[in-house]
């Protein structure tokens, strides 16, 4: 071979093999992002009926916080916020895999399908907002926003 053409084809060969290397990399590195497994189910914002801050109007608004695992996950120390940073933060709460708790507004017994903030006024707006569920290290796991039109 002549020294041009071997030249082109060793040039042609490094620039092949540089090719490789940096793809393997970037297809090894890009993946989606990993889904939790808890997130925000139902959200009923605006309690049936007239605002009257009964503990039943209050209860009738809520929100669904779902395991979509297998496996248990801990809740405690969690907060579920809204838009004007009322925060609800979990208390004891082991959620087991594919179940899920109502977070609701007002005052209750806690139970492991139920949880109530034990507030006098309601949480949620009923036009739009934003609800936020983060874990005990205050990374946002999921986030749901409603606007009623």
């Amino acid at each position: 071979m002549s020294p041009r053409i071997t030249r082109t084809v060793a040039l042609t060969l490094a620039a092949a093999g540089l090719a490789a290397a940096a793809a393997a990399p970037a297809g090894a590195t890009v993946r989606p992002t990993p889904r939790h497994q808890i997130m925000l189910g139902a959200i009923q914002y605006d309690s049936p009926g007239k605002d009257d801050h009964s503990q039943r109007s209050l209860n009738a608004e809520w929100v669904t916080v779902t395991n979509t695992g297998r496996t248990p996950v801990d809740l405690k120390g969690w907060t579920l916020t809204d838009r004007a940073h009322i925060t609800y933060t979990f208390r004891s709460l082991r959620l087991a895999g594919h179940q899920s708790v109502k977070v609701h507004t007002g005052k209750g017994r806690d139970t492991n399908r139920d949880v109530y903030q034990d507030r006098r006024d309601y949480a949620w707006d009923n036009h739009a907002g934003t609800a936020t569920l983060r874990d005990h290290h205050h990374r946002t796991i999921d986030a749901k926003s409603w606007r009623h039109r």
